[in-house]
């Protein structure tokens, strides 16, 4: 593809379709079923979380869904919060829940990760879920990661023996994507910030996914001719923009294709959530699951 010629890839479009092919599924349920049950727990009232939580609530109620917010107060102690985890792991209404992170300074992360029921763990970070994805077994799989991948489907590119570079090794984005690109056969590399000459990997990447959290950090002149490039982040500067971890206006110069930011991968996030959760529903009611 020349250069100036990237497609932007429009991940509002295609969020819309799964919650409305989800919407669609919610409606054809027989009369009198149980409806889909999603819950979300939240401590404390940092305001992005309240802003996060609020976007899914308003999502999974637009669909059918039966959604719960359980909101805690910053006070909130391990053990409070592990016997909320407890009460919704034995909810028969609860398909699939997640806790809103970060939580507040004191509360251990972790053990309440590994707390949540694997099987309702919509968020798909459980250590079982995290190694039946490295195994390439069926599992819950991150909500982002996911949502990256089915961007990438739309486009009809084949991911075979493609160089996909993944830059940022966090376990919700990197980790998990690199496996999910392993998964389609594509060679990956994933890179971090120690990476040595950084600029000179991206430049190898026929898929470069960016999730790192730094403002523009990927220049135009890092983009291979053509790449697929995936930006993760979400960075808001001085006066109020939000911007990408990509120089998007010199990357779509050279890419092939680019996800904007905002209403690139953000939107999938959450379309991904609600069909993790209609995946949790299926297994519970023994019905078939197609993406």
């Amino acid at each position: 593809m020349a250069e100036g010629q990237a497609v932007v890839i429009d991940g509002r479009a295609v969020a819309r379709d799964i919650r409305e092919g989800l919407a669609e599924r919610v409606r054809s349920l027989a009369p009198g079923s149980r409806l889909p049950g999603l819950a979300v727990i939240r401590v404390g009232d940092d305001p992005a979380s309240e802003v996060y939580v609020r976007q899914k609530r308003r999502a999974a109620a637009g669909i059918g869904y039966h959604i719960e917010e359980h909101a805690m107060p910053a006070s909130t102690s391990q053990a409070e919060l592990l016997e909320k985890v407890a009460a919704l792991n034995a909810d028969a209404a609860i398909d699939g829940f997640l806790v809103q992170l970060p939580l507040p300074e004191g509360l251990d992360e972790t053990e309440v990760i590994e707390a949540i029921d694997p099987a309702k763990d919509v968020d798909g970070f459980h250590p079982v879920n995290v190694g039946r994805l490295w195994s390439g077994l069926d599992g819950m799989v991150p909500c982002t990661p996911a949502g990256i991948m089915r961007l990438i489907a739309t486009l009809g590119v084949d991911l075979t023996g493609k160089h996909a570079v993944v830059v940022g090794r966090s376990n919700i984005v990197g980790k998990p994507v690199a496996a999910l690109l392993l998964r389609e056969h594509a060679t990956v590399t994933i890179a971090h910030s120690r990476t040595r000459d950084l600029p000179e990997v991206c430049r190898s990447a026929d898929v470069l996914v960016v999730a790192v959290g730094r403002p523009r950090l990927i220049q135009g002149d890092w983009i291979k001719p053509g790449a697929v490039v995936i930006d993760v982040g979400i960075n808001r500067l001085p006066d109020g923009s939000l911007v990408g971890d990509v120089d998007f206006e010199a990357a779509r110069n050279r890419a092939g294709y680019i996800t904007p930011v905002p209403g690139g991968v953000g939107p999938m996030t959450i379309a991904l959530l609600l069909e993790n959760t209609f995946r949790a529903y299926c297994a519970r009611e023994g019905i078939p699951f197609t993406p």
